[in-house]
C-alpha cells in the first residue's frame, strides 16, 4: 500500500481532522489523525494491518510470537496485526497511571514481541509500553505504527516500522502561532497531556 493509498483511507473515513488540537504528547497541532475512525471499518482495519505487516522485514515477521499494544489507541490495530501475523494479540493498560498487563494476559520469557501503536508523535507512550512489556518478561524485537508523526526523529530503542510518516507541524504552548491560538482547542487524545 502506497502512502497516497493510506491517506485515501484516512480521508474516506473522515479521520484526517483540521482545527486546533492538543495532542496526548502535550503539543498543539492544526491537524489530527483520528485512527479510531479509520479503524472502525473492519475491512479497512484489516487492509491497513496487512499493509503494515508487509512492511516488516520477512525475518522479523517470522520471529514475532506476540503483538502487544497500548490501550486505548493501539488495541484495534494491535489486534489486526496479530491476525495479519498469525500470533496472539494483547494490550497493556494504565489503571493507575502506569502501563501493565491485566485481564489474564501474560508473556513468557521467550516471547518475541512486536509493540504496535496507532500514531507515534513523541514516542512517550510507546517507550512506556515497551518498558511494561519487558517488565512482564517479553522481549520487544520491534515496534510498528500506522503513522509516524515524529518527523523521523523518534527513538524507541528498537527498530521502528511505520506504515506512513506524516509531518504536520506541532507546537509547544510557548511556540503557538497566533492564528492557531485564535482557534478553540480540542483535546481528542486518550490520555492527559501530563502523562
Amino acid at each position: 500500500m502506497q502512502e497516497e493509498e493510506v491517506l485515501a483511507e484516512f480521508r474516506a473515513s473522515k479521520a484526517l481532522l483540521e482545527g486546533h488540537f492538543l495532542l496526548s504528547s502535550g503539543r498543539h497541532s492544526a491537524h489530527y489523525l483520528q485512527c479510531a475512525r479509520v479503524l472502525m471499518d473492519t475491512d479497512r482495519a484489516s487492509r491497513l494491518a496487512v499493509a503494515l505487516a508487509a512492511k516488516l522485514p520477512r525475518d522479523l515477521r517470522k520471529e514475532i510470537t506476540k503483538v502487544v499494544s497500548p490501550a486505548m489507541g493501539g488495541i484495534i490495530i494491535g489486534h489486526e496485526m496479530g491476525r495479519a501475523l498469525g500470533v496472539d494479540a494483547m494490550f497493556v493498560e494504565r489503571p493507575t497511571g502506569t502501563f501493565e498487563l491485566r485481564r489474564g494476559f501474560a508473556l513468557a520469557a521467550d516471547d518475541k514481541v512486536l509493540m504496535v501503536e496507532d500514531v507515534v508523535t513523541t514516542g512517550l507512550s510507546s517507550r512506556q509500553a515497551i518498558d511494561a512489556i519487558e517488565a512482564e518478561g517479553g522481549k520487544v524485537v520491534a515496534a510498528a505504527a500506522l503513522v509516524d508523526r515524529s518527523g523521523g526523529a523518534v527513538d524507541l530503542g528498537v527498530p521502528f516500522h511505520p506504515l506512513i510518516a506524516i509531518s504536520f507541524p506541532t507546537y509547544a504552548d510557548a511556540e503557538l502561532p497566533a492564528d492557531l491560538a485564535a482557534v478553540p482547542v480540542t483535546k481528542p487524545g486518550s490520555r492527559s497531556a501530563s502523562a
